[in-house]
């Protein structure tokens, strides 16, 4: 059945789509109506928010066609997406930082992954399906979302309410990959279906299905039933398939709003042995040849209670209640290529994730006051599970480990008048593995006149080390990879500052320009470094320092029909690493590397349909990493590694049908065919040497999503 629509999308109507980059929506962000959430009061306008806020909403989202976050934020300036095709997951970096220094929030509250909470988030787990908008937080976070926020926050809203008393909607979409395609075992299949009821004025409920059903990159690779041992069996990128069910209702009432949020997801990811055993069969004078393959199974369950709303009309409070569970197990088999037959199933336990979380938010102590509001709050949070999926040991008797913070804070916002606000902010974090921490800000707000806008915070957030560095147990007769649960949280202090303004040249023209600069410094930055020569040993530690700096400069704009724009980011990292671990000097200096998107869309007068372009360059960028010596294999040493530059670039043409009842979207995304990447920067450790090369893209592909709308009074 699936098929049959895929066909009547193709022959019903033509819209070529790719994904759409933060810029434009940033120009749709200056409207006044539009409201945020992050890191606020109250909801309340982008233009009075004191944080610098970006924001991609529901109609970007349906116009990129885009699935999960990784799809949305793939063409964002200060983002960079960091796929691995050897796990199939996506991270990102955000101002040069990894995904350990900013979090990504459902709701407020940090989303449960294999790795931790609210960091080092798959993005490719993340679906888009009943999301209302997308905010983006620029700089320290850390009085508002705790630790690990260095660099500000992602975080997702999903919607929460219906227009009509029934809404369904219904989505196919089907995906090359690469230049590969067919219906059976290659491409990308989705589908997707949503249905929201207004039971009475006060009660809404949604309930939402989708499947994202990945066959794998199969490249120059051969995939699973081939026979031969020359390296060519498997993927180059892993297959996979997610599943997600959402739920929620909601009970509304003037002053005050109950819900209640249900997802269960489930992914598994099939990894094939290149390497085969090829059992010579003598007496035959044949092979049975056999590999060691693995299924990876992800499941995550997660459930969030919420009560919000104003008491006796006087404070505000919002409180939400969470229960998190994330599991990973792996299936271990030989399998035996020519009959198919599994051999020596053994199933285990590789990962697992506990978490229960609450936060409370409650201001407007001081009714009816325009010039001076404050806000107190607290947030719990304990997370089980077991040491680390590197730990051989654990693997067969995992060892359950608690880390749990306990957190209070306060801030008070202050309105000199209406042009000059102020927020100061303190947290104070308890936890029982680390000492007190200490977290302050002050952000600020100036509007000047002709619709100048100035904004700046200054703020620090520690990050808390995580299973890995802390409870890492890798030992055998080639390897020593210990952890370290003596470890101190790293201390870090950022600096962002934004200059905007938007001249509005007629009711159908403006043009918006932006300038930011930003600073972050990390303290006591943990390592894995070598701490015994011989035999080679490797333990985490906190030994170094990274600074980055950067500035962007975006100029947005709309002219009649036309929208878009174009911007560019230079950001510079510094490593100030322990030489005395290292056989030879580095130098003490920044390395900078270039980032520039630009995009236009056009929209027909007559048929409404939306043409665009987007493009995004990512400089070359360059760092120190750890080599092992070639001239002394106990020994390591630092190396200038590099990664090359590319360029990302993606065209679409949008068009609906039948009053807005259907939407068809074909798209073609990574029209430069960008693959492989050069890169040297990537350390030797403990388990192997670092390539010179990494897979990035998956090639030029195209894609046509079918999506079908119908509301019910």
């Amino acid at each position: 059945m699936k098929r049959y629509f895929f066909l009547l999308s193709c022959f019903s109507g033509l819209q070529l789509f790719a994904q759409t980059n933060d810029s434009i929506k940033e120009n749709q962000t200056i409207d006044l109506e539009q409201t945020v959430i992050s890191g606020q009061y109250n909801r309340q306008s982008v233009k009075k928010s004191i944080y610098e806020v970006r924001v991609i909403d529901r109609e970007m989202i349906e116009r990129q066609a885009g699935n999960t976050l990784a799809d949305i934020l793939n063409q964002t300036l200060n983002m960079n997406i960091i796929p691995n095709s050897s796990s199939g997951k996506s991270s990102v970096q955000m101002f040069g930082l990894d995904g350990q220094y900013f979090k990504i929030l459902v709701d407020n509250i940090p989303l449960v992954n294999d790795e931790g909470l609210g960091n080092n988030t798959d993005l490719t787990q993340i679906n888009l399906d009943d999301i209302q908008q997308i905010e983006i937080v620029e700089g320290a976070m850390g009085v508002e979302y705790g630790a690990n926020s260095i660099a500000g926050v992602i975080n997702i809203i999903t919607k929460k309410g219906g227009k009509s008393k029934f809404d369904i909607s219904a989505s196919l979409q089907e995906e090359t990959i690469g230049d590969e395609y067919n219906w059976k075992n290659k491409g990308r299949h989705i589908q997707s279906l949503k249905i929201g009821h207004n039971f009475t004025d006060n009660i809404y409920a949604n309930l939402s299905f989708s499947r994202n059903d990945f066959q794998g990159f199969f490249n120059d690779k051969k995939g699973e039933n081939y026979p031969i041992n020359d390296g060519l069996r498997g993927y180059e990128w892993l297959p996979k398939i997610q599943n997600s069910t959402k739920a929620l209702v909601q009970y509304k009432k003037e002053n005050y709003r109950l819900f209640y949020k249900f997802e269960y997801f489930t992914e598994e990811t099939k990894r094939y042995d290149s390497n085969l055993i090829m059992n010579a069969q003598p007496e035959t004078d044949t092979n049975n040849p056999t590999a060691n393959d693995n299924i990876f199974t992800t499941n995550r369950i997660y459930n969030h209670l919420n009560a919000s709303g104003r008491f006796k009309n006087t404070i505000n409070y919002d409180v939400s209640f969470s229960y998190q569970e994330q599991k990973r197990k792996v299936k271990d088999y030989n399998y035996e290529i020519l009959t198919g037959n599994e051999l020596d199933v053994v199933k285990q336990d590789y990962e697992s994730r506990k978490v229960y979380y609450s936060k409370g938010l409650f201001s407007n102590f001081i009714n009816k006051n325009d010039f001076f509001d404050f806000q107190f709050g607290y947030e719990i949070d304990q997370t089980k599970g077991f040491a680390s999926p590197l730990s051989g040991e654990f693997l067969q008797k995992p060892i359950a480990r608690q880390l749990g913070t306990y957190d209070v804070f306060a801030s008070s916002e202050i309105n000199l008048n209406d042009k000059i606000s102020f927020r100061p902010g303190a947290r104070v974090m308890f936890s029982e593995q680390f000492d007190t921490q200490y977290v302050l800000s002050l952000s600020a707000k100036y509007l000047f006149g002709k619709d100048w806008e100035l904004r700046g915070i200054v703020g620090t957030s520690p990050r808390l080390p995580n299973y890995d560095e802390m409870y890492s147990y890798f030992v055998d007769v080639n390897h020593n990879v210990q952890g370290n649960d003596q470890l101190n949280p790293e201390k870090g202090i950022s600096a962002f500052l934004h200059l905007k303004r938007k001249w509005k040249i007629n009711a159908n023209s403006s043009i918006e320009q932006k300038l930011s600069a930003w600073k972050i410094n990390l303290k006591d930055k943990i390592s894995l470094i070598v701490v015994e020569d011989i035999p080679l040993k490797y333990m985490y530690k906190n030994i170094d320092t990274y600074d980055v700096q950067g500035l962007t400069y975006l100029n947005l704009f709309k002219i009649g029909r036309f929208t878009g724009g174009f911007g560019a980011t230079l950001t510079g990292k510094k490593q100030a690493i322990n030489q005395e671990d290292f056989a030879n000097d580095v130098e003490n200096k920044y390395f900078y590397t270039v980032q520039a998107n630009g995009n236009v869309s056009y929209q027909l007068p007559k048929t409404e349909t939306i043409f665009t372009l987007l493009y995004k360059y990512n400089g070359s960028e360059e760092q120190y990493v750890q080599k092992n010596n070639p001239d002394n294999a106990q020994e390591q040493i630092l190396v200038k590694g590099k990664q090359q530059a590319f360029s990302w670039f993606d065209a679409s043409i949008k068009q609906s049908f039948f009053k807005n009842k259907f939407d068809f979207t074909i798209g073609a995304r990574n029209l430069f065919d960008v693959k492989n990447l050069r890169n040297t920067a990537l350390s030797d450790n403990a388990h192997a040497s670092g390539a010179n090369s990494m897979l990035y893209g998956y090639g030029r592909s195209y894609f046509v999503k079918l999506t079908y709308n119908l509301s019910i009074n």
